[in-house]
């Protein structure tokens, strides 16, 4: 876990009336699905992300502009297919978020399971802290959640939402059973020392970035600005790094959350090579796991938005 309370403290944004109404639907929503059976909950997802689907024209189209760079080989229809499945997945997440304040380990049990637990026991046991390189795949509020109801809280690299009372208390359901929040706005500092005290701490590495914090690598086949500070930091500190991701098994009907074997580094010395070929690495692990779930990925970001020098847009 992360303690940005070492952080020096940022004054807090000024709550307008917007903010509160936008805060009081946010709460009556979340406390309306919380309510339900965990199974109504899920199909009550589905229903607002199908209404989303055919409402939301604009992140439909970025959702398939990206599925036709990611796979050109697919037809109209695959893709298509694709994000509704992915529409799918979301509703289910939402549903969880709005449930997952009540869940005990022996009922998120009953429907999560590990797999590759052990990658992660052996990485935290070095004691140089461990890098959970993650993404928007699966559901990704419910892993941190759930891997600390089963006894191991970590921090979350989290962008600060618009809204600073709902911020506050999607936060406060995160950190529930002693997840901690690191602000992407503020995370160096806080991430080295959490490394240097042998802490864990999730990163999703598969948002568009601009530089100098990101850098160009190939993603799917084409150039994408990715994050490059969890490449610093993992050679700066010796942390393990440690893909994890929490998918939907559809065989088994259930989670599991999959620990992979801790990532080797390349380490020449050559400070700024080193970031490069990392990050490329951690980007194509990213790849992998995405082309194995393709209906579980964020498909709706735009994650080719930014372009290396000379290039047109994309979107």
């Amino acid at each position: 876990m992360t303690r940005d309370a070492q952080s020096s403290p940022e004054p807090s944004p000024r709550v307008t009336f917007r903010h509160i109404l936008e805060f009081a639907f946010a709460w009556s929503f979340i406390h309306a699905l919380r309510v339900l059976p965990r199974r109504l909950a899920r199909a009550a997802g589905v229903a607002i992300a199908t209404i989303a689907y055919a409402v939301l024209g604009r992140l439909r189209r970025v959702g398939l502009r990206n599925l036709q760079l990611a796979f050109p080989e697919m037809s109209a229809s695959e893709r298509e297919h694709i994000l509704r499945l992915e529409y799918r997945n979301l509703g289910w997440l939402l549903a969880e978020f709005c449930q997952m304040s009540t869940y005990t380990a022996g009922f998120a049990g009953s429907f999560i399971r590990y797999e590759g637990l052990e990658h992660y026991l052996a990485a935290r046991d070095r004691g140089n802290g461990v890098l959970v390189l993650t993404g928007h795949l699966g559901a990704w509020e419910l892993s941190s959640y759930y891997h600390s109801l089963a006894g191991y809280p970590m921090g979350m690299v989290i962008r600060r939402l618009d809204n600073p009372l709902v911020d506050r208390m999607v936060n406060r359901i995160r950190c529930l059973h002693g997840n901690r929040v690191l602000h992407k706005d503020d995370f160096a500092r806080g991430l080295l020392a959490a490394m240097r005290t042998g802490e864990t701490v999730g990163i999703l590495m598969d948002t568009n970035m601009t530089p100098p914090q990101g850098l160009f690598v190939r993603f799917f086949g084409v150039p994408a600005c990715a994050a490059s500070g969890l490449a610093r930091v993992a050679v700066k500190t010796g942390a393990a790094v440690l893909p994890g991701f929490l998918l939907w098994e559809e065989s088994e009907r259930q989670y599991v959350l999959h620990f992979y074997p801790e990532l080797a580094l390349v380490s020449t010395g050559d400070a700024e090579a080193d970031t490069a070929e990392n990050t490329a690495r951690f980007t194509a692990v990213l790849e992998e796991a995405i082309r194995k779930y393709p209906s579980q990925w964020l498909w709706m970001h735009r994650r080719w938005k930014t372009r290396p020098p000379g290039e047109p847009p994309i979107y």
